[in-house]
């Protein structure tokens, strides 16, 4: 299912675990790292963001 969201070209919100804390983001996907499966994103001010998979809570 995360999958699935990650495809679509799109400005996506992303709620995640970091350090024990709920935290959001908004932005496109920039990169996916399967290796250091963390996930790369690009907000609107093109900055870019990288979020561990395992943290992730939902993506809207």
């Amino acid at each position: 299912m995360i999958l699935k969201a990650l495809r679509k070209n799109q400005l996506l919100t992303i709620s995640y675990y970091e350090n024990g804390l709920l935290q959001t983001f908004k932005g496109q996907v920039y990169n996916l790292n399967w290796i250091e499966q963390t996930l790369s994103l690009a907000d609107e001010h093109e900055e870019i963001f990288s979020i561990h998979l395992s943290g992730i809570k939902e993506i809207y």
